[in-house]
């Protein structure tokens, strides 16, 4: 990608946050908690339609398309890949947008990421949407789906949306993968409105759980043939967090029950009095799913870890008495870090307990955490 316009990019993406260089007061996630004036807004009632939501929401502030792989080498060793892509407008789409692709209101931001036994690495690429010298630098389309930033990709190998492909590749790391399931899409919250907060807001939010995925991964210039489980989530919003609240803890599985469990909490800003906002749902081997009512859901950290300076929980255990289930959750590896301008933890994660639907592998995000000094 051609250096200055990273940079411009950069530069517009962290003066929307506030930040004055990278990685400064973008450690809260401040623009997701950014007021949205002149944007749509998420809400209830709004129907998810396919393939049109497959592809980007300019009329929203947010967006992404959201990758994450539980894979294993032919030895049994486990791995972990993560390709993402966000979508970020810099103003309303009511605003006159001017004809220099450069100057164009769409951002676009890529992360890639590999976890395996000697450990992880994760990259960062930018690039404006809209065509440059031609062609375009970063997009999505909705049919046949394919999104993109640079020559890492997520697309349909035919003009249905599954299979699908994903590549990457990056200083001796790379990815491809094969995707593909024989069930639909899932809905996630009511009708795919996914509340963020007890006094209402949150995005459109829709999972694919259910992807099998094949292929090879290179670590170091070293190909790694892999097979395993996978699972795409797709979110918009103009408003993704509130004012009072500082982050999310999200954990994907995948059960040896044939089961898919999803959870979140939104915390707090630090001081505040209010609880976490809490939200899970299961979804059955064949597609169903049971939503777990805050009241259900029990989600304590038993242990935390240093990392990048931070204090971040990386075992956790989830309680859910309705349906008399306890797991451990805990992080297949302790740096998972994505030192990226905007920091957070992501990483593959193992899952323990004493029956098959306490059991599995998965994915887990830890974001707002702030630098400590113990």
């Amino acid at each position: 990608m051609n250096v200055r316009a990273t940079a411009c990019c950069l530069a517009l993406l962290l003066t929307a946050c506030g930040a004055d260089e990278p990685g400064q007061g973008a450690q809260d996630f401040a623009i997701l908690a950014q007021a949205a004036e002149g944007y749509e807004q998420a809400s209830p009632g709004r129907r998810i339609e396919f393939p049109a939501d497959h592809g980007a929401h300019p009329e929203y502030r947010i967006e992404w398309w959201y990758l994450t792989a539980n894979l294993e080498d032919a030895e049994g060793r486990p791995h972990g890949a993560q390709w993402t892509l966000f979508r970020t407008a810099l103003r309303p789409p009511g605003d006159t947008e001017l004809q220099n692709p450069w100057q164009t209101g769409q951002v676009y931001m890529a992360h890639f990421a590999l976890t395996g036994p000697g450990g992880h690495r994760g990259f960062q690429r930018y690039a404006r949407g809209g065509d440059h010298d031609g062609e375009a630098q970063a997009a999505v389309h909705a049919r046949p789906f394919a999104a993109w930033l640079d020559d890492w990709s997520l697309a349909s190998t035919g003009e249905a949306w599954l299979p699908l492909e994903a590549r990457a590749a990056q200083d001796g790391f790379a990815m491809q993968l094969n995707l593909d399931s024989d069930r639909p899409p899932v809905l996630q919250g009511e009708g795919g409105f996914s509340q963020k907060h007890p006094g209402g807001g949150g995005s459109h939010y829709y999972s694919q759980p259910f992807l099998e995925a094949s292929g090879w991964l290179e670590i170091e210039g070293r190909r790694v043939e892999v097979s395993g489980q996978a699972w795409l989530d797709r979110e918009w919003s103009s408003q993704f967090l509130q004012a009072d609240q500082q982050g999310w803890d999200w954990i994907a599985l995948h059960l040896e029950s044939g089961e898919k469990l999803m959870l979140f909490q939104l915390r707090p800003q630090a001081g505040s009095s209010a609880g976490a906002y809490r939200h899970a749902v299961l979804i059955g081997a064949d597609g169903g799913k049971r939503e777990i009512g805050p009241g259900e859901l029990e989600l304590e950290p038993s242990r935390h870890e240093k990392v990048a300076g931070r204090r971040l929980p990386l075992v956790w255990e989830i309680r859910l008495p309705t349906l008399d289930r306890e797991l451990t959750v805990e992080a297949l590896h302790r740096d998972q870090w994505m030192d990226v301008d905007f920091p957070y933890w992501e990483g593959a994660v193992t899952v323990s307990g004493d029956s098959p639907g306490e059991r599995g592998v998965g994915y887990m995000e830890l974001t707002g955490y702030p630098k400590s000094g113990s």
